[in-house]
């Protein structure tokens, strides 16, 4: 793609989000610059800084020499997300006096509050496309829909107009050329320096990827790693950017020094899945797949995230591959993100317990629960159905855009089960008052990413489902209390509902839950309000890199 026709799509970006402001939404009209400063410095403090390291000196010295590398491919990515989530960024910034509102562009990828709606702190931008920055912004949906673009629902492609303003795909490896190339090189570079026999593989294969959009293979020999001390997950990878059709994936990464203490502890976990998969509270034809036999589970500290990965929350556990057809041969690898877990859990779920959660159960929160709790979420995205019953394909193809927070649902609820079913096996230590009060916890933190976020809108669905049937009350102090009996009752009751909403490929009928039942009500609002006023943070952002690291 030229210079000159990415600055024409640019403006045009800019051009059609102005005007977007007059049409979007509810007709609102711009907000006074004061204001919109105000609310910006009033929002910053929701994310709590946190340091990104790792014991550098448990490092072997090719390792130390391998690492930068990998840091540096993985910042390409982050310049690839800016192009795909607001590709106006330096226009934008040119515009921005206030430093606290440049700050919050860079921390939400453009200017609009990931962790509040969406919400525009910026005049002038209006509401957010829905379909960010992979398609024109004036398409509509219908309009896609009734075009003859080649690679319509493709992972790997952006959507243009030509000069007739007909609608056209460019593949990734062409549009974003010069720098996937230069991620490529950097790649190349570490694969031939690395002493780890699985990771150079790896890392060939997927710089190749990376010129040529064709990921499978690296992702079956990222599957093959084992012995690996040091990890990098790059590429465009989720679709959540993407909610005009959740069809296209960002570009993101994690660098990652695996944990091969806590990794060990895992493995056991695995070989219990067909077991636990035959055991699911739902019908025996929604559960009649095998999860793969190979898969994973491993600890890391992560120490650079980039792109779509480090936009609005940020996520403590990564389950991947996700070609459904990798998953079925050879399971997934769930990589839980220690460093980042525990800082989460320090700064952010200890004080929520300590406001929302009733006084005597606050003894059962406890960071091993609440580590297990997001283990097995990871684990769960495994279990289930990725195949509908009734020839509609992939689930993910047949609910589209309500596939992804549908799905985060489903890996909250089963990770509660695999947590309570390990538990009776004996399997498990701890009490089960453990994981289900850290559980409610969890749900009160993750419901604060809001509406926008698929992992916001699961825990809204998990929240009022629970809340419903009696799973938990509110005390007259406005503190949660747990019953104990009824949730695990509501966790199985919740599990069947959304298995078998996948299975159906019922893509009204999770519409139909999302509007009625992933909402936030008065009374929830008024108590997360106490959180914000208390100055309990959201979520986190980081001080990361070659230099944070002190590696040459």
């Amino acid at each position: 793609m030229t210079n000159k026709l990415q600055t024409i799509l640019h403006i045009g970006l800019v051009i059609a989000t102005v005007v977007s402001s007059c049409t979007n939404r509810s007709g609102d009209q711009e907000t006074g610059k004061d204001s919109l400063q105000t609310y910006v410095a009033e929002r910053l403090p929701i994310y709590a800084k946190v340091t990104l390291t790792t014991d550098i000196q448990k490092l072997t010295d090719n390792q130390r020499q391998v690492l930068p590398l990998l840091i540096r491919a993985a910042e390409v990515m982050d310049e690839l997300f800016w192009q795909q989530a607001y590709p106006a960024r330096d226009s934008l910034m040119e515009t921005i006096n206030d430093e606290k509102t440049k700050e919050f562009v860079l921390i939400n990828y453009g200017p609009w509050d990931r962790l509040n709606g969406n919400k525009p702190f910026v005049n002038g931008v209006g509401a957010k496309p829905a379909g960010s920055g992979f398609y024109p912004p004036d398409m509509s949906k219908k309009e896609f829909e009734s075009s003859d673009v080649k690679d319509k629902m493709g992972l790997y492609s952006m959507v243009r107009r030509d000069t007739a303003g007909k609608l056209y795909s460019v593949p990734y490896h062409v549009y974003f050329k010069d720098k996937l190339k230069k991620a490529s090189d950097l790649l190349k570079r570490a694969s031939e320096l690395s002493d780890e026999p699985q990771l150079k593989k790896y890392l060939s294969l997927r710089a190749e990827a990376l010129v040529t959009d064709n990921y499978t293979a690296s992702d079956y020999a990222w599957m093959d790693m084992k012995e690996n001390g040091l990890d990098i997950i790059i590429g465009p990878i989720e679709n959540y950017e993407d909610a005009l059709f959740n069809a296209r994936a960002a570009f993101e990464s994690y660098v990652l020094v695996k944990d091969k203490e806590w990794s060990k502890r895992l493995e056991k976990y695995v070989s219990m899945m067909p077991e636990l998969q035959r055991g699911l509270p739902v019908d025996a034809k929604y559960k009649n797949e095998t999860p793969g036999a190979e898969s994973q589970l491993a600890a890391f500290d992560v120490v650079y995230y980039a792109g779509d990965g480090n936009s609005g929350g940020k996520t403590i556990a990564v389950n991947l591959p996700n070609d459904e057809e990798i998953q079925q041969k050879k399971g997934t690898r769930r990589s839980q993100l220690k460093n980042a877990m525990r800082a989460k859990f320090d700064k952010i779920m200890i004080p929520i317990g300590e406001e929302l959660i009733d006084k005597e159960q606050q003894k059962y929160l406890n960071f091993d629960a609440f580590f297990t709790n997001v283990m097995f979420h990871e684990v769960a995205h495994g279990l289930g159905i990725k195949s509908t019953v009734n020839g509609k394909g992939y689930v993910r193809e047949a609910l589209q855009e309500q596939s992804s927070w549908l799905e985060e649902g489903k890996a909250d609820i089963l990770g509660l089960y695999m947590v309570t079913s390990i538990l009776k096996k004996g399997e498990l230590e701890g009490d089960i008052k453990d994981y289900y009060t850290t559980f409610m916890a969890g749900i009160l933190r993750s419901v604060r990413f809001g509406a926008s976020a698929s992992h916001g809108k699961a825990n809204m669905l998990c929240f009022n489902f629970f809340n419903e049937n009696g799973a938990f009350e509110r005390t007259p102090g406005g503190r949660y209390k747990v019953n104990y009996e009824k949730f695990a009752v509501a966790m199985n009751s919740l599990s069947n509902k959304i298995l078998t909403l996948q299975g159906n490929g019922d893509k009204a009928g999770v519409e139909k839950v999302q509007n009625e039942m992933a909402i936030i009500h008065p009374e929830l609002k008024s108590d997360l309000d106490r959180l914000s006023k208390k100055g309990i943070p959201v979520d986190v952002i980081f001080e990361q890199g070659i230099d944070v690291l002190r590696l040459k």
